[in-house]
Order: structure tokens, then sequence, then C-alpha cells
């Protein structure tokens, strides 16, 4: 990761390696992502506007990038892999592109980019158990009139639990209904795939894959983003303009819904980091990351004013992800505490997602909970178990 060695001053004079666990919000850079950047840079230009050897050196690597992407996620024959802005964009993009009528079905446990961008909402409540889910789903199906969507993350962002992303699934489309999984937090933790998974939309965001370049990717059937209108209509997304108002044609394929100068370098970069993972050890990767969490939790067992929060229990497997409540105590506070004197890094609020915040703390007003939600500690490739025992340690110390 590019700044494992960043360095920072505490109250008392020390220096110290900063210790960043807030992997879940902005993940840092990888160093595939930096070196992709720069050696593009020399020869940036326009993609699909040009000629010269600029443009024509960023068309190549802009379409190389979607076909690593297309790879890493499973595209199937007839997807499409369209560069958005991040998870929210792309959400958002795919949300505008639904059949009139169509009814979304989504839990309340959603972080917000997939709360709150769908139209003709039927909202279940955040279920107890993965089996509770798949079955208040299939009552949910059973009350909807006309074609519909299932929505739904693939690790919580606040939790990191996984949800039955292939159960849900196989219940919708039993029904004809399509799914779109959020994976935000999913493509950072563990593999992707739109097959494997049941998706036929998938969405995640390059700032949480270790490809902080203003990039994101919305991946899936063709079919509705090819009859919807642009998402932004302009230059690239429109293949012929006439005289007059309304004489015009829009692009086909992705370029549909990529209006404007597309954002090369975060599209490369995005690509360079799946073109990593598609080769790396993933089986090794996820035990290091499960041996940290497993050491995360027990420590905090030890910090008997921490109480960690769960959807399906404390069973349930999870990505690197641990929120806490913390009774008695502000988290903001706490979390500022642990950044200026401790040098840790981690996140305190309700993390968009404040129907499951509130839930999870026993907390029925809004204001109430926007005092103090959860005090959040994520991580990923990069962390190691200084970084988890420092934390444990400093957390220790400002609540005792």
């Amino acid at each position: 990761m590019v700044g494992d060695d960043l360095k920072t001053e505490l109250p008392s004079g020390e220096t110290v390696r900063f210790t960043h666990l807030d992997y879940a919000a902005s993940a840092p850079c990888a160093q595939a992502a930096a070196q992709a950047v720069a050696e593009l840079l020399p020869r940036y230009g326009s993609v699909h506007r040009g000629t010269g050897v600029r443009s024509q050196t960023s068309t190549v690597a802009y379409e190389v990038a979607r076909d690593v992407v297309a790879e890493f996620v499973g595209a199937r024959p007839g997807d499409q892999v369209i560069f958005t802005r991040n998870t929210t964009d792309a959400l958002n993009l795919l949300a505008r592109a639904l059949p009139a009528g169509t009814t979304t079905i989504q839990f309340d446990g959603e972080h917000h980019a997939n709360l709150l961008p769908w139209p003709n909402v039927l909202r279940l409540p955040t279920p107890a158990s993965p089996a509770a889910a798949v079955a208040d789903l299939r009552a949910a199906l059973g009350r909807v009139d006309g074609p519909a969507v299932l929505t739904v993350t693939g690790a919580s962002n606040v939790t990191g639990e996984l949800w039955p992303v292939r159960e849900l699934a196989d219940v919708a489309h039993a029904h004809g209904v399509r799914v779109i999984v959020d994976a935000a937090q999913l493509a950072p933790h563990r593999g992707v795939s739109l097959a494997a998974l049941g998706a036929d939309y998938l969405a995640f965001s390059g700032h949480k894959l270790y490809a902080p370049f203003g990039a994101g990717v919305l991946a899936g059937r063709a079919d509705w983003l090819d009859a919807a209108e642009p998402y932004l209509y302009g230059g690239g997304a429109s293949a012929a303009v006439g005289a007059r108002p309304g004489e015009l044609t829009w692009a086909d394929g992705p370029a549909r819904h990529e209006g404007g100068t597309p954002n090369l370098l975060g599209a490369a970069a995005v690509a360079a980091v799946c073109a990593a993972l598609l080769i790396a050890d993933r089986d090794a990767l996820h035990r290091h990351e499960q041996a940290l969490l497993e050491r995360l939790r027990a420590g905090l067992r030890t910090v008997p004013q921490a109480r960690e929060v769960s959807i399906f229990g404390p069973d349930h497997p999870r990505v690197g992800i641990v929120s806490l409540h913390l009774p008695g105590h502000d988290p903001a506070q706490v979390a500022h505490r642990l950044g200026r004197e401790h040098g840790v890094g981690v996140r305190a609020g309700q993390f968009c997602a404040h129907p499951l915040v509130r839930r999870l703390t026993g907390t029925d007003r809004v204001e109430a909970c926007g005092r103090t939600g959860l005090l959040r500690a994520s991580f990923g490739l990069g962390s190691t178990i200084e970084d988890i025992d420092r934390f444990v340690s400093a957390l220790s110390t400002v609540l005792g």
C-alpha cells in the first residue's frame, strides 16, 4: 500500500506509524494502482476523441481496463461494464434505467447508496437471520404485482457480515425478479462473480478497492441499460445530433451512460487492482484477514465498555469490519482521541446506514442516534497484527 510508512506525531512529542483502520470508508492506494497511473500520465489524452498518439493510446488503455474489470466480475456474454464515479453513482444510474413501474424490494439495513435512489420501494425490516431474510423476501414477492427488482448488499458496511445473496437471488429469479448487488464492501475482501452471486447487476467503488482515483463500476445485463435514456446527456453519450432539438441518436453500449470525457486514470487504476487480485492467492489473503479479524474480536472481549454489534449473530461470516456500541461514551470523541493521542484512525457515526445503526443501538430517535452512533474499525490488504493490537490497547486506554 502507498503510505504504509506514514508517520504521525502524538501530543507527547513521540512520532509513531499511523494505524489506518478506516478501510470501509476509503482504503489506501495499492502500489499497482499508483504505478498504472504513473505509467499512463506521460501518454495521457482524451479517450475516444482523437487520432493522435495520446488519444489513441488512452483509448486502448481505457477499453483494456474495461475488459480487465469484466474478467474480475465474471461478466457474461451480453453483459456491460460501465465506468462510473463510485457505487453511489453506479446505483443511481441503474435506478434511472429501470423499466417504468418496476417495484424495488430492499431491506432497511442497506447503505444509503443502495437505500435512497430507487423508485417504488417495498422496504423490509432487517432480519435476524439469513433464513429469515429469504423467508421475508419470499413473502414480499407474493405481494408484488408487476415487474420488480431486489437490491441487496453483499457485505454490510456497518458489521461486515455477509448477506445471503445467492439464496436471495435464487428466490428472486424463481419469481422472474432481477437482482442488484451492492459489492462496495464485498469486492475488496472476496472474489465477486455475477454468476456465482446470482446477480444480474453488480456495483463497486475504486476508492474501497485500493484505487482511489474517482472511478466506480456498474456491471450487468445490457438490455435495460440499452433501452434507457442516457444517464448524462452530452458528448460521448450522443452518436449523432441534428440541427433541430430532438434530432439525435444516442450511442450504443457503455458509451451511452459515460457522457463527457471518461476518467481514464480512474479506470486504469481500478483495472490494475483487479488484475493484481485476479492472479493473487485469494485464499491466502482471506486467511490472513480472518486471522486479523479473530484477533481483533478476541482483543475487544477484554474491553468491557465496548460491545460488538451484529445483524445475524456473532458466528456469522464477515469481512474485516467490526462496529462497537459504547454505552456511556460518545463514539465521535473516542475516535478523536484514538487519532490524536494514539495515532489510530477509525470511524464514528452512522456510516450512511441510519436505519440499521438505530436498530443495532436500540435507538428510536434519529437525533439521539446522530449524537452517538457506533465506532467502526475496518481493515484489509496492508493491515497487520500490530495495527490490531495498537487499536485494542488504545481503545482500552481511552475508555478506561
